[in-house]
């Protein structure tokens, strides 16, 4: 489990999934949003922006227990917001 000492900010693909709603997960607005968003996508666009992702692919988002889409651990720097608002504008790019 990451605690708030651990230096790193979770990110779960339902955060970029466009058929999420806000209340059920996506936390990107739904114009910038993506169709299922995947771990590898989402790693590589962290890789980019120099995140060091760590994998952790049998994690369940907490509100979506029946699905094991996995997680992804990136490095904090900024705000959590401004790395998310990053991350989206790349996945157009990749």
């Amino acid at each position: 489990m990451v605690g708030k000492d651990d230096k790193k900010y979770v990110i779960w693909p339902a955060y970029f999934d466009k058929r999420l709603s806000k209340k059920d997960g996506r936390r990107v607005p739904k114009s910038l949003a993506i169709e299922a968003p995947s771990i590898e996508k989402i790693v590589k666009v962290a890789q980019s922006l120099g995140l060091n992702p760590v994998v952790e692919k049998d994690a369940k988002y907490p509100s979506r227990q029946w699905e094991t889409k996995g997680r992804v651990l990136v490095d904090k720097g900024k705000s959590k917001v401004i790395i998310l608002k990053e991350m989206v504008s790349h996945f157009l790019a990749i």
